[in-house]
């Protein structure tokens, strides 16, 4: 966001004059000779701290993952200030290599996997002197090389084969395969799942269930078929979808991680969903488990910087709807009206439908009630709000505190689901699909077809940074996004401010630019979404990797 843009560029210089110029440790490093003490790390409780660094490349990102992840999808736009900043371009699909958001997440990814290979090194110089336990050891490197796969996950299904080096070596400019990205990918949860403890409650710190969870989430992306970059050159400027197809092997690997986690029997869906969304929840201390991870904020003041997730879906609170001042735009809007009303029209009694999507708030302290629905506004990304105590939508913007959720409990039943539905046993499906739906209050189903998993993705997980990653996976990038066409202010009645719109209202300047963004998806969406462009580094040097298709 703009505002955040200044509160770390300070913090970017000094972390890194060039993104990877810190090198990707010579291949003559592989062997750590007994005796070499590291200057770093110099017992078990430095080992630790120095992979906590890593957090600091993690939590900025916190908020800028909805910036790539949910705007490049029919569910988000962007009034992030004017129209050329970073957030609406986004929004309107006409990202750059030079665009804010990819430059922040790209090369906070890679500076994080630089500090975890940095710190993986030091930490085995101290474990060979005998400075460090084993105990300490397994607790550090497990994190380092679980924060390091989960980064490398993330780059490779927003930009696809990229550079991959580790403390034992690599080039951080040679783009690899996706077979040898996920190979890596594979092999750090593997080893942070042998190396780290079983889960005690606490999300914030990674865990051997943890890990497998995301094995499982990995595997699923994998088994997918990712597309290679020359299948994307193949349809870069087109508007046409590739073919989904399949890895069976992968899709049982998926399962098989699913089931190492349900049937270690330390997690478990909490019965209240809103309860899940807020800033008291950081420890699972509600007593269920259903946080597995999560980057932890206490706000502005404290860490790295807050999780401006609630500041951008909820930036002026009581200013807009229909007893606001007027129509201050929030730097992330919902899309359309039609994105809650296509749910309520189907499942008017989902619990977790008035929970996503806020229609209407009173505020505490004037005591009104404010309509978040057209001809007014539209609704509100209720998960970008505290939801955890009584009034929490008024107070949390001051704090940006909210835990950023990676996974839950939930996404691990959804995806043992989904895997088995593309293997084709849609009846054994039932039971973890159904959990979701049995909380939720609607109706449970014998044998999940595909397209009901895809619907239930978007049930449980709307504005939780799934929907461009899994409209990736089920190549269906371009069809989805495309049904903007079937939205309200699609319509071209809503094109000009003052005009009259389909719906017998005059138009706002806020509807007006609602369609505006709508009709740009639209048009604008190619093949070449596949992939996010190679971006800069974060002080606009070229960082020397061959740029995506189509860019």
């Amino acid at each position: 966001m703009r505002n955040n843009k200044s509160n770390i560029l300070t913090f970017i210089a000094l972390a890194s004059t060039a993104a990877f110029s810190f090198t990707a440790c010579d291949d003559d490093k592989n062997e750590t000779p007994v005796g070499v003490i590291s200057e770093v790390v110099t017992d078990d409780a430095t080992a630790l701290a120095t992979v906590n660094g890593t957090f600091s490349h993690w939590q900025p990102l916190s908020s800028s993952f909805s910036f790539i992840i949910e705007l490049n999808s029919n569910k988000l736009i962007s009034f992030e200030g004017e129209e050329n900043e970073p957030g609406p371009v986004n929004s309107r699909f006409e990202q750059q290599p030079d665009t804010w958001y990819q430059i922040k997440v790209f090369n906070h990814l890679f500076l994080g996997i630089t500090e975890d290979n940095n710190a993986i090194a030091e930490i085995e110089k101290a474990y060979a002197a005998k400075q460090v336990t084993t105990q300490g050891y397994n607790a550090a490197v497990g994190k380092a090389k679980f924060l390091r796969g989960l980064a490398y996950l993330y780059l490779v299904q927003l930009w696809g084969e990229v550079p991959v080096y580790t403390e034992a070596g690599g080039s951080a400019t040679e783009r690899k395969s996706i077979d040898d990205v996920f190979a890596q990918i594979i092999s750090d949860f593997t080893d942070a799942e042998e190396l780290l403890n079983d889960f005690n409650g606490d999300p914030v710190t990674p865990s051997r269930q943890a890990a497998q969870a995301l094995l499982s989430r990995a595997y699923l992306i994998w088994g997918d078929n990712p597309l290679t970059s020359s299948e994307v050159a193949a349809i870069a400027s087109s508007q046409k979808d590739p073919a989904f197809t399949t890895t069976a092997s992968r899709l049982e690997k998926a399962v098989e991680y699913a089931d190492k986690v349900i049937s270690s029997g330390k997690l478990a869906l909490d019965p209240d969903y809103a309860k899940l969304f807020g800033r008291e929840y950081e420890s699972n201390r509600r007593g269920t488990n259903e946080h597995l991870f999560t980057i932890h904020h206490d706000g502005d003041k404290s860490d790295a910087q807050g999780n401006h997730q609630t500041h951008c879906s909820w930036t002026f609170p009581f200013l807009n709807g229909e007893n606001g001042r007027g129509f201050n735009e929030n730097h992330t809007e919902v899309a359309d009206d039609d994105l809650y009303d296509d749910w309520f029209a189907e499942y008017p009694t989902d619990k977790r439908l008035a929970k996503t999507y806020f229609t209407s708030l009173v505020n505490p302290e004037d005591n009104k009630e404010y309509t978040y629905y057209s001809p007014v506004y539209t609704p509100v990304n209720g998960k970008g709000v505290d939801q955890s105590y009584d009034n929490a939508e008024n107070l949390e913007i001051t704090f940006n505190s909210v835990d950023r959720i990676e996974i839950r409990y939930a996404e691990v039943l959804l995806i043992k689901a989904e895997a088995l539905v593309q293997l084709g046993k849609n009846s054994d499906a039932a039971e973890p699909f159904n959990q979701l739906r049995k909380r939720a209050g609607i109706e449970t189903v014998a044998a999940p077809t595909f397209e009901q998993i895809k619907r239930e993705w978007d049930y449980e997980f709307t504005y939780e940074q799934k929907s461009l990653l899994n409209s990736l996976r089920w190549k269906d990038l371009i069809s989805s996004v495309q049904q903007v066409s079937n939205y309200k202010h699609f319509d071209d009645s809503y094109a000009t401010s003052g005009a009259i719109g389909k719906d017998g209202n005059e138009v706002s300047s806020f509807f007006a630019k609602i369609h505006k963004h709508l009709v740009a998806k639209y048009n604008n969406v190619k093949g070449r979404h596949y992939r996010q462009p190679i971006p800069t580094g974060l002080t606009g040097e070229d960082l020397h990797i061959e740029q995506n298709p189509g860019y």
